[in-house]
């Protein structure tokens, strides 16, 4: 044990704290199911619900959503406008002390704000509100009280109200904080399809990402190219094409006819399957063992696409051909796992 933790914890910590630590660690997550529960069962299917108004309001903002909060409140607000801003919904945050001292210019009248606030009393938003809606900007407050000056000055009001907090002295925001970030997401969620907002849009705006790369690098972005592509003649002997082999160092050559199009493939597995029959290489034309007629992809597709051809046919190489069918490339299954596509 640390000397921070012998500083921390009781000196008579033993089984039954433990066992208490794990109760009251159940018990929080049960008080926050049921918090998300009956957030759940606030939601109504008519089309005049508060949520609904709110989406709408959101996805016909002709300027960006500000998301502000203060306290604990500020850091799920913070979350949700990052949530908004890569799904789609241009968004930023804007701290309720900051904005008092300058950073309401942020704000413009074609904008929409969400004001984060449980009490729905903070005195930061009862200085701002009123200003926030002279410009012309719209409010949809997120409280847990519908008679909360800012619910009453809010154009839409969101209730994200909780019997009781996780927290055992029912002071720390735990229950409520749960339940505001996932009504943030809940609409960000909406927002996006609605907006129609897919896969590539969200790899846009995550380019440094797993999924950024699998999304946006295509064949041509890792595909070998010019000298290094392996390739010889269907009338060149085996021999000169396994020096083609061990010199591009891919474990295969593409065979091209006169017009430079691809029609055949020699790999090294063709090679140990050619060994097993022991006949006289040196008699071989590339013509006589080559696999005719090649897997090829085309360098504009997305180069996840030739991952799943590869793994579909259980093959570590494969060609790239242009449109008239002529060899302009060449993948193999380690250049895709260099570039983090894999």
């Amino acid at each position: 044990m640390s000397v921070t933790d012998a500083k921390t914890l009781p000196k008579d910590f033993d089984a039954k704290n433990a066992q208490r630590a794990l109760a009251l660690a159940r018990e929080t997550i049960q008080i926050e199911a049921d918090a998300l529960l009956a957030l759940k069962s606030r939601l109504s299917d008519e089309p005049d619900d508060n949520f609904a108004k709110a989406m709408m309001l959101l996805l016909h903002c002709s300027g960006r959503v500000v998301v502000s909060g203060i306290g604990k409140s500020g850091h799920i607000a913070r979350k949700i406008a990052a949530t908004l801003a890569s799904t789609g919904t241009p968004a930023l945050f804007v701290h309720a002390a900051e904005a008092l001292h300058g950073d309401l210019g942020m704000i413009t009248e074609n904008d929409a704000v969400i004001a984060i606030s449980y009490s729905g009393e903070a005195a930061e938003f009862v200085s701002i509100i009123p200003i926030i809606k002279r410009m012309g900007a719209k409010l949809i407050a997120i409280t847990g009280n519908d008679a909360s000056r800012l619910a009453q000055l809010a154009d839409i009001h969101l209730n994200v109200h909780v019997d009781k907090e996780a927290c055992p002295l029912n002071l720390a925001p735990t229950a409520s904080t749960t339940a505001t970030l996932a009504l943030g997401d809940a609409l960000a969620v909406a927002l996006l399809d609605a907006r129609g907002f897919r896969e590539e849009d969200f790899a846009r705006s995550h380019p440094g990402g797993a999924l950024g790369r699998r999304l946006l690098t295509h064949v041509r972005d890792v595909m070998r190219s010019g000298a290094a592509i392996p390739s010889v003649k269907p009338d060149v002997m085996l021999p000169t094409a396994l020096l083609e082999i061990t010199r591009k160092g891919m474990a295969m050559t593409a065979v091209v006819d006169d017009e430079g199009r691809a029609v055949g493939i020699f790999t090294d597995g063709d090679l140990r399957r050619l060994i097993e029959k022991a006949q006289d290489f040196g008699k071989l034309k590339m013509a006589d063992v080559m696999h005719a007629n090649p897997r090829t992809v085309s360098p504009d597709q997305l180069a996840v696409e030739a991952v799943e051809l590869m793994e579909h046919f259980r093959i570590n190489q494969l060609l790239v051909a242009d449109g008239d069918g002529k060899l302009v490339g060449a993948l193999h299954i380690h250049d895709l796992t260099h570039a983090k596509v894999i």
